[in-house]
């Protein structure tokens, strides 16, 4: 994972900030979390929180900045992922020791007694899946509610894979929010970076689900493959999700993905982003008078310009006002 600097990450969207031993137990005990000193940890106590509330997803960054030990009450249910940032930080999970760096994170599930052990300041990005969200995605996928808990393999490399590609679309959103603010983000945005996230998790990390998501429920037929492109086309600037997909089309979720895996080497949500940057493009060639690139590119569900305009130049070798002057040339 690459090094952010500098740190902290997320002032602007503070939380919780205090060097107060108290103060930080009390709040961290309303989390349910129990939190614990040592007396030498005391006197460079700087506890951050920061992050950002999106429906489903949590996305932020936490400090303690000394040595401390942190474990979970078994009231909470989400998932959390885990990732250090300069340091190697030592995780327990249901009484198995995992020692984690930049170039790895940890995943752990509800059902799992969870500890963290910090030598250092014990800086990390973390994300939160409540396990109502992971459930109903997991129900979509599989084209049926769930028998038995969801539980994910702890440790997941961040150096190589789908690790190192949700690194680096975390470490985008954190840029994004640092720069922008979430409140910008638009309803697609919000949703397809959700989907990306459980998605990734559920189909790409090993999990106790893993075996049947990857087993296809039938075989595609052309009429329905033309459902789905069909409503999918038809929803280019909408918030659409997965749910949404199977829920107009009556495919199963697993059945989808593995579609578009064997035959377009993509996923349904990153094939909605492909033909959205497509309708752009052509929006943009078409473009005249006063409008603007950020009033088409806002037209057709993207939010952030400056993430827009670079994935823009990569995909099409010029950047989005360069295409509207070559058009009013």
């Amino acid at each position: 994972m690459a090094s952010f600097r500098p740190l902290p990450l997320l002032e602007r969207q503070r939380i919780f900030a205090s060097q107060d031993p108290g103060e930080a137990r009390a709040f961290l005990s309303s989390k349910e979390f129990r939190f614990d000193l040592s007396r030498r940890g005391v006197k460079r106590l700087d506890l951050r929180i920061n992050g950002v509330y999106l429906p489903n997803v949590y996305l932020g960054y936490i400090q303690y900045g000394s040595p401390a030990e942190i474990r979970t009450n078994p009231a909470r249910d989400d998932y959390w992922l885990q990732l250090p940032i300069r340091e190697h930080i030592e995780f327990g999970i249901a009484g198995q020791r995992l020692a984690c760096g930049p170039a790895g994170a940890v995943v752990s599930s509800p059902m799992r007694e969870f500890l963290i052990r910090t030598t250092g300041t014990g800086a990390r990005l973390n994300v939160s899946l409540t396990a109502s969200a992971l459930k109903r995605q997991l129900a979509v996928l599989l084209g049926e509610a769930p028998a038995r808990p969801l539980e994910f393999a702890p440790m997941m490399d961040l150096s190589a894979g789908y690790g190192r590609s949700l690194a680096q679309q975390l470490g985008l959103a954190v840029s994004d929010v640092q720069r922008t603010g979430s409140m910008r983000w638009n309803a697609p945005t919000v949703r397809m970076f959700e989907q990306f996230v459980m998605c990734t998790l559920l189909f790409s990390h090993p999990n106790s689900y893993s075996a049947a998501l990857v087993r296809r429920e039938h075989t595609l037929t052309p009429r329905d493959l033309r459902r789905a492109l069909d409503y999918m086309h038809a929803n280019l600037t909408a918030p659409i999700t997965v749910a949404d997909i199977v829920a107009a089309t009556g495919i199963a979720g697993r059945t989808l993905f593995q579609y578009f895996r064997d035959f377009r080497q993509t996923s349904p949500m990153r094939y909605l982003r492909d033909v959205r940057f497509e309708l752009v493009r052509d929006a943009l060639k078409a473009a005249c008078g006063d409008e603007g690139v950020g009033d088409i590119a806002t037209r057709c569900g993207f939010s952030h310009l400056g993430r827009f305009a670079s994935e823009y130049k990569s995909r099409f070798g010029e950047s989005p006002s360069a295409t509207v002057r070559g058009r009013r040339r």
